[in-house]
């Protein structure tokens, strides 16, 4: 049976990488440069722009965080190690480490620390089993490093921007983009555990301490220079390597013995590496291709299938069940009351059994329906941050959709979060004061600091209880106290201004009307059916936001715990676009049903409603936990389920504000409808 054509795939999912290259001449203005042959060189984005190495030129090799989850193999920790920490006892330059280029915000805190490194690499300079070191490793150090090898940690490298990686076989069950027999992967293990004859697994796993590092290269015939486009490593353990020798001597089965640490005594590992230089040609601009075109293209298109066909369920209901109904509805309601207007004005007088006959449904409600809800500052204060959250989501996934978060810009996507979401609080101040305004709230000094302060200071408070935990455990993810008072002088020096800014603009402008009256007296609520009772409408109604992104969200949590890029945003940006009609149309139909049985309670629903699918994200982590992770240690477990409660609260503070502001419109459009007095 012939395979499908992967092209469109390909075609989505190269489109970032492509775009990158198209709009940046336009974007890099500001770096213009004389150009040295006239039209034919071009402009990059900042930061990726194109290394022009000569022969014999140094090429720097910079050494990142060690993480867990190398290859496809189980988590079984979720704490980054610096590479230099004492206890793995590598080879440091003879200067001492230094740190190789600035880290952006973003990259801080995800846990990247790029040093330098004691490797001498040239351009096109073949070297054969050179010697780093000879470390001494105490049994402690044993003990330590062979707990990080059982735990899938993998060794991570950079060269030029470029993540240096290892190819491995994919699993059963996985495909690839064009069907490769292969899979590249980011970083290289630490090392790997051996099994028995019986398929036991040894009681010390052996340490990779050599590496046969390839690096491709591209030759640049109008500059006549070469390019870096691929670093691959191939990590091997031999006990006793013998230097200047083709793979250390490893074609002589006395010098293959792997090393093993002895946990009781002290090791010597003596730590080599090879250089061989491949010219390839792949160009420049699409070396990135190896590590963001690889996976599974055909479960994407599944999963963005699958969240359509719940769009179209629901918009073909919203389409008959409401505007259809609603459309009748409204007819026939002005029309009666056209005609009591018209008996009226005949007789003098209004039949009021005549009117109560022909009233019913969510028309009877009119006049509760606008009543301000309980906790009418709270609601302000969560609409006006979901929509901080929810701007912030849009624009950050609109400009990575387009390719201007480049994966070489390292942390660059969670940067852009961050700024767009500090920018953003003026939308959460203006969008909480007319909503508290409209609901007649008078504490507005309480409203403007509660919305500067409240979601922020729980996420940052989670933020800062997680770090200490990352600090116990002498973790590289632990963010400095520097950038620490950094995110603080953020928060406080611009989010917070612009939150203020946004309140008082938000106070200064005319309250909301609404379009019908609320009574003085509340009108009773009927007995609801069971369906319709707040808790089983709000777990029903949050299973189909939920059902249109749990697959993507699949591929979403394996780039965050298992280190690996994740850049099909071309996917992301539709799933997130059927995401927001999803929400907004479930919400739409549960509110229509509760204001047909006469329940006018709407407001904080309608929030809790299209809120809820947070629920089935945190409950979807803890299935991810017990199907896909296999971690131990408590710091892990801790670290794991407090991430995700952290993503999840804000997922239903951003989806709750979606499904708010979707039937508030829906609501006042359709009571703006009907003639009532």
């Amino acid at each position: 049976m012939a395979r499908p054509s992967p092209s469109a795939a390909a075609l989505l999912r190269r489109l970032p990488v492509l775009l990158v290259l198209a709009s940046s001449s336009l974007l890099s203005l500001s770096h213009l440069q004389r150009p040295a042959t006239g039209l034919a060189d071009a402009f990059y984005l900042p930061g990726v722009a194109p290394h022009e190495y000569q022969p014999n030129q140094p090429v720097p090799l910079m050494v990142n965080a060690l993480t867990p989850g190398s290859d496809n193999s189980d988590l079984r920790s979720v704490i980054p190690y610096d590479y230099y920490d004492p206890q793995f006892g590598f080879c440091a330059p003879p200067n001492g480490k230094k740190e190789a280029q600035a880290e952006s915000l973003g990259s801080i805190l995800f846990g990247d620390r790029i040093w330098n490194s004691p490797f001498q690499i040239s351009m096109g300079v073949k070297l054969a089993c050179q010697k780093l070191c000879d470390a001494t490793v105490s049994p402690e150090q044993a003990q330590f490093i062979n707990a990080r090898i059982r735990e899938n940690y993998a060794i991570n490298w950079l060269i030029d921007g470029l993540p240096a990686g290892h190819s491995r076989t994919p699993s059963s069950g996985q495909s690839t983009a064009d069907g490769a027999e292969e899979i590249y992967s980011l970083g290289f293990p630490l090392g790997e555990e051996d099994e028995d004859e019986r398929g036991n697994k040894k009681s010390l796993p052996r340490l990779n301490n050599h590496y046969e590092i390839t690096i491709e290269y591209h030759h640049n015939t109008v500059k006549n220079s070469q390019r870096v486009v691929g670093i691959h490593v191939s990590p091997m353990s031999i006990a006793a390597p013998i230097t200047g020798q083709e793979g250390c001597g490893t074609l002589d089965a006395e010098q293959s013995v792997a090393v093993y640490l002895d946990e009781k005594k002290a090791n010597t590992v003596t730590y080599t590496y090879s250089v061989i230089w491949m010219q390839v040609a792949t160009a420049w601009a699409t070396r990135w291709d190896k590590y963001i075109l690889v996976g599974e293209p055909r479960i994407h298109w599944f999963s963005l299938v699958n969240s359509i066909i719940i769009v179209l369920f629901l918009t073909g209901m919203v389409a008959m069940i409401l505007l259809r109904a609603l459309h009748k509805d409204i007819s026939r309601y002005n029309q009666i009351y056209s005609r009591l207007e018209s008996l009226e004005s005949a007789t003098g007088g209004q039949d009021d059994n005549m009117d109560m006959q022909e009233d019913f449904g969510w028309k009877l409600v009119h006049g509760d329906v606008f009543r301000a809800p309980a906790y009418p500052m709270l609601l302000s204060i969560l609409a006006g941050n979901g929509s901080q959250l929810f701007l912030m989501a849009s624009v950050t996934i609109v400009f990575a959709a387009l390719g201007f978060l480049s994966p070489s810009n390292r942390g660059s996507l969670a940067t852009v979060m961050i700024v767009f979401y500090m920018f953003f609080g003026i939308a959460a101040g203006f969008i909480s004061a007319r909503l508290y305004k409209m609901f007649g709230g008078e504490a507005w000094k309480s409203n403007v600091i509660a919305t500067a302060f409240l979601f922020p200071s729980v996420v940052f408070g989670a933020f800062v209880s997680l770090n200490f935990f990352l600090i116990s455990a002498n973790s590289s993810g632990a963010v400095p106290f520097g950038t620490m008072l950094g995110i603080v002088a953020l928060w406080f020096l611009i989010a917070t201004p612009l939150s203020v800014l946004g309140s008082y603009l938000g106070f200064q402008r005319p309250k909301i009307e609404t379009p019908v009256r609320a009574n003085q007296i509340p009108r009773q609520i009927p007995d609801q059916v069971f369906y319709l009772r707040p808790l089983p409408s709000m777990l029903i109604a949050g299973v189909l936001p939920f059902g249109a992104i749990f697959i993507e969200l699949y591929f979403i949590l394996n780039s965050i715990w298992f280190h690996r890029i994740y850049y099909v945003f071309g996917f992301l940006f539709l799933v997130f676009g059927v995401l927001i009609v999803t929400c907004a149309e479930v919400t739409i139909l549960m509110a229509y049903f509760h204001l047909c049985a006469e329940d006018y309670r709407w407001w904080w629903r309608s929030f809790f409603t299209s809120g809820s699918a947070a629920l089935y994200v945190y409950l979807y982590s803890m299935f991810y936990y017990w199907s896909t992770l296999e971690i131990r240690s408590f710091t892990s477990t801790v670290l794991y389920f407090g991430y995700m409660s952290v993503i999840s609260g804000m997922f239903f503070v951003m989806s709750g504000a979606i499904g708010f502001f979707s039937t508030m419109l829906f609501v006042r459009k359709i009571y703006s409808s009907i003639k009532i007095d």
